[in-house]
């Protein structure tokens, strides 16, 4: 008889077989999950309004808003600003009517620099107004710590 018999369970030259593993793992998941939250941590603070203002400071509570509203900057040297782009006054109207999804129920925040004469505001104010835009609020931030009134 010119048959030889194996001795191994497994049988064959290669050994004993191993089972596929069944765990999953999770470190290469975790370590893209960290690296997505480091990069939205990042870029989050970038992603608010792009027109640096100094806001007037008050104590007046946060309005609860459904949508975003569009936004109108005053800045020091009385440039107006339509969300982040320059804009002047006699095209404030045209182009706010151009972008405003509500018509003229749309909500516009009036944003003015603290160094910005309070007529300057009204101006813009009362040309929003006049366009038949009513729903118009002005933005503020937050008031100053008691800190900064004992200096």
């Amino acid at each position: 008889m010119a048959g030889a018999v194996s001795s191994s369970a497994g049988g064959g030259r290669r050994g004993p077989r191993r089972r596929p593993m069944a765990e999953i793992n999770v470190t290469p998941f975790v370590d893209v999950m960290l690296v997505l939250l480091i990069i939205f941590m990042v870029t989050a603070p970038l992603l608010t309004a792009g027109v640096p203002v100094d806001l007037p400071k008050t104590r007046a509570q946060p309005l609860s808003q459904d949508r975003e509203p569009l936004s109108v900057t005053i800045r020091k040297d009385g440039r107006i600003y339509l969300q982040n782009t320059p804009v002047e006054p006699e095209d404030l109207v045209v182009r706010l009517t151009a972008i405003a999804q509500n018509g003229t129920d749309q909500r516009i925040f009036v944003r003015g620099d603290t160094a910005v004469p309070y007529g300057r505001v009204i101006e813009v104010m009362a040309i929003l107004n006049t366009a038949g835009f009513t729903k118009v609020g002005l933005v503020t931030g937050p008031p100053p710590k008691q800190q900064d009134h004992e200096k």
